[in-house]
């Protein structure tokens, strides 16, 4: 367990977080597998004097939009496009956001936006997207992508690589690539990530993201203007499964906390990704938690929440791993911890 700070502005998890290219308008285009760090980037983009003026398209693999209400706290208009990928299931919902996003900005309804970026699922094959801006004659004429800029987590970034088609049809199609946690890889490790990506897209330039940031500059300005006419083969949701934790009472942090403990250290592997919004009991403001395969984010409370829905919810991406196996496990810990309290 994590102690308290001894700062009263301090919650149990440090300090809270507050949250031209002619006349087309630029898209950014972030995509990378899951757990990648997509969202952490974008927030610091839209945080930065360069960002401001943004709108945002999230779109998640899973029944509830968290990066989505996240972004909220950032960005002044979001859109959720949920539960499928923007490659298969939802790309004609990409064109209807897009078009909305300009009859908005056109009517007034939402603020003059300079710059759209897509945060596409972990799951998404980006081919679609590059596809859907060059066929759609109306949407090429208000819109055109800058930059397609793929994301590679450089604890798991050359296991996924090897063993997810998507991930590496990610990076094959990106003008930029950014390694993420970068201090939890030693320089070995590292070297070999570099290396992999710079055979799988010798033409991107590949820059290191330190605690989420990168220069602004690098999120709107691509490193290359040809991009690969390879496309690797990409089989979505082989044995991946995605579902939703959800609940209106506050959640114990301990209880919450060693159950991820165990399915962590029994079937780390297999999770893909978690990531979801806690309304933990004592603290004033969400607190975010994310894990991928066996590494653990450290916690962070907000300052205050995204929007008005109070309830905990966490999506679990996983693979090989059933949602009813996940339930019982948080069930039979909990209702230990509740025991041992009642016995204390």
């Amino acid at each position: 367990m994590l102690d308290l700070f001894p700062s009263r502005e301090a919650g149990p998890f440090g300090r809270r977080i507050k949250r031209e290219r002619g006349a087309r308008i630029p898209v950014t285009v972030v995509t990378g597998f899951l757990g990648a760090g997509k969202t952490t980037l974008i927030r610091r983009f839209l945080a930065s004097p360069e960002g401001q003026g943004t709108a945002v398209i999230v779109n998640e693999f899973g029944a509830v939009g968290i990066d989505d209400a996240l972004m909220r706290e950032s960005a002044e208009q979001t859109i959720l496009l949920g539960n499928g990928c923007v490659c298969c299931v939802t790309r004609s919902d990409l064109q209807l956001a897009l078009r909305a996003l300009v009859i908005d900005r056109d009517r007034g309804v939402v603020p003059t936006f300079a710059r759209v970026v897509i945060e596409t699922s972990g799951l998404a094959d980006p081919a679609p997207i590059l596809q859907t801006f060059s066929t759609d004659r109306a949407l090429g004429g208000e819109f055109h992508i800058d930059v397609m800029l793929a994301m590679v987590d450089a604890v798991n970034g050359e296991a996924t690589l090897k063993s997810a088609a998507e991930a590496r049809k990610q990076v094959i199609l990106a003008d930029r690539l950014v390694i993420s946690k970068s201090d939890l890889a030693g320089a070995t490790d590292l070297d070999a990530l570099r290396d992999r990506l710079q055979k799988l897209n010798p033409r991107a330039g590949i820059d290191i993201a330190i605690a989420g940031a990168l220069d602004p500059e690098r999120f709107v300005a691509p490193s290359t203007t040809e991009r690969s006419g390879f496309v690797a083969e990409a089989e979505h949701s082989d044995g991946i499964v995605s579902f939703v934790l959800e609940r209106q009472q506050p959640v114990e942090w301990a209880a919450f906390c060693r159950a991820m403990e165990t399915l962590i250290a029994l079937r780390g592997p297999e999770l893909l990704r978690v990531k979801g919004i806690l309304n933990v009991a004592g603290c004033r403001g969400p607190v975010v938690v994310q894990y991928v395969q066996h590494l653990a984010h450290p916690p962070v409370e907000l300052q205050s929440w995204p929007d008005q829905n109070r309830d905990s919810r966490v999506v679990f991406i996983t693979r090989q791993l059933g949602e009813a196996q996940i339930r019982d496990l948080f069930a039979a810990v909990e209702a230990l911890a509740n025991d041992g309290a009642r016995e204390i």
